[in-house]
């Protein structure tokens, strides 16, 4: 006899109270159980369905609304709830601003345990639409369908060009409009999706690993260049050819369009060889006076105009006199570095992937700038009292690391150097603040800004300004 499948449980009248990690509301059940809710907004008061249970908290959706929160919108765009990226588009971009800078404060508060000089009030993107400069998406034989389009009968088996939805590796999204990238963004993705339907091309089924068109990457600066970077997962010449050659008949105003063959079980084109089909090969954006030559595989900030006020903030915070001794840890293509260089009299940058020290060191050419260093390697066997030793002890010392934050050996480091000042930026201000905590050994933190780069996400960036203790010793004196 089949067992009974266990009854849902559905939680009476949860009120959300804030926001938690990854964008979802969290909320109390009478129980005192913490529930951690999706497509919910602060203020709601909803039924939940439980969908996993641990020993200390509940995930759940919501079922019915009885109170909706006086900060919803109504979303913007057709996708929204759908596509799984732009999560809170249902709260106002105040909201947002507020609930980000108290994700700020909170984590400061409960986990660096620090007291922060100075406030600043978060800055908030100029613009909440079309502000990146990079998407992907995939080609899928398969759609991912909705419950209301699997109850209407229609069929999964389609060929789409979207994103996958979380959680559904080997279906897409078909996607009409997305609000995240500028003209022509749009134009170009559903143009290349009908002239592969045109040519009769197969798309890429993920579960089965074959089909002709896999991925495409779109890249379109502030300068008006465009780069498209097509991944084919089968090799078949003519059929490529014939397709990137309408591609640039419809759409002239790509700059830069490129393809590799990528036969593999992911998706992943850093290790394989790029073949420019038309224009040079790159295109090139501005942060602030610093001109970037981006190829296929480099890595660079995806909020052009955000980032250029990001590193801002990093100047004002640095005080830079013209004399100082940089160093810019997890520097990526060296876009920090290269930004104050002009300010300093020498930057040193330490980056793990070698791929980005190169594009750094061609981006410092390529600007004449000569007082910038890079090297490739871990940041944790990179920076030693021997490294300091050859390069001279930081006036200025700017992190800049991943979510994980900074190793406990590196943040030793840090304590054994004692650059007077360090600015920290992070887009994780959790990991920041257990780093500022292990930093208050010896640093008291001056003041905090927080920015956002990414607008109707939970993803928040921090900016912190640490300040040497009066008591420390500091080196050569």
């Amino acid at each position: 006899m089949a067992k009974d499948k266990k009854k849902p449980l559905i939680l009476q009248a949860v009120e959300m109270t804030g926001i938690a990690d990854k964008g979802l509301c969290v909320g109390r059940h009478e129980e005192g159980r913490v529930v951690f809710v999706e497509h919910a907004a602060p203020g709601d008061i909803a039924d939940v369905r439980v969908y996993k249970r641990t020993q200390g908290y509940y995930l759940a959706s919501p079922v019915v609304f009885h109170r909706y929160s006086s900060d919803r919108v109504a979303p913007f765009c057709t996708h929204f709830g759908v596509c799984g990226g732009c999560k809170w588009q249902h709260l106002s971009y105040e909201a947002q601003l507020r609930h980000k800078t108290q994700v700020v404060l909170d984590a400061m508060q409960r986990i660096g345990k620090v007291e922060v000089g100075e406030w600043l009030p978060i800055l908030g993107a100029g613009s909440d639409t079309f502000y990146r400069n990079k998407l992907e998406f995939t080609f899928s034989n398969k759609r991912w369908l909705t419950v209301e389009e699997l109850e209407e009968g229609l069929q999964k088996d389609a060929d789409v060009l979207g994103f996958h939805r979380p959680g559904a590796f080997d279906k897409a999204i078909d996607i009409e409009k997305c609000w995240l990238q500028p003209d022509p963004s749009n134009d170009l993705r559903n143009g290349m999706k009908a002239i592969a339907l045109a040519q009769g091309l197969s798309f890429f089924d993920l579960k089965n690993q074959h089909g002709l068109l896999r991925t495409l990457m779109l890249r379109i600066t502030t300068l008006g260049e465009v780069m498209a970077l097509v991944s084919f997962g089968e090799s078949q010449p003519k059929k490529i050819k014939t397709f990137l050659d309408e591609v640039m008949r419809q759409f002239p105003q790509i700059t830069t369009l490129c393809y590799c063959i990528n036969t593999k079980s992911n998706d992943t084109i850093y290790d394989l060889d790029i073949v420019v089909h038309h224009g040079k090969g790159y295109v090139e954006e501005l942060l602030g006076e610093v001109l970037f030559r981006i190829g296929p595989k480099s890595f660079f900030q995806t909020n052009t105009v955000q980032a250029t006020r990001l590193y801002d903030i990093v100047v004002e915070f640095a005080q830079l006199q013209g004399h100082e001794n940089v160093y810019d840890l997890y520097t990526g293509i060296g876009s920090i570095a290269l930004y104050v260089a002009r300010r300093c009299r020498q930057v040193v940058g330490i980056e793990e992937i070698a791929a980005a020290i190169d594009d750094a060191r061609e981006n410092a050419e390529l600007n004449g700038i000569e007082n910038a260093k890079f090297y490739a390697g871990d940041v944790r066997h990179m920076l030693t009292p021997e490294f300091a030793q050859q390069h001279g002890c930081p006036d200025l010392l700017i992190t800049d690391p991943p979510r994980a934050g900074m190793h406990p050996d590196v943040v030793r480091m840090l304590l054994q150097l004692e650059s007077p000042r360090i600015v920290y930026v992070s887009c994780n201000p959790s990991t920041q603040a257990r780093d500022l905590l292990l930093l208050s050994e010896k640093y008291e933190v001056v003041k905090v800004r927080p920015v956002d780069m990414f607008p109707h996400t939970h993803h928040i960036e921090s900016v912190a300004l640490l300040q040497l203790k009066i008591n420390v010793t500091l080196p050569n004196t």
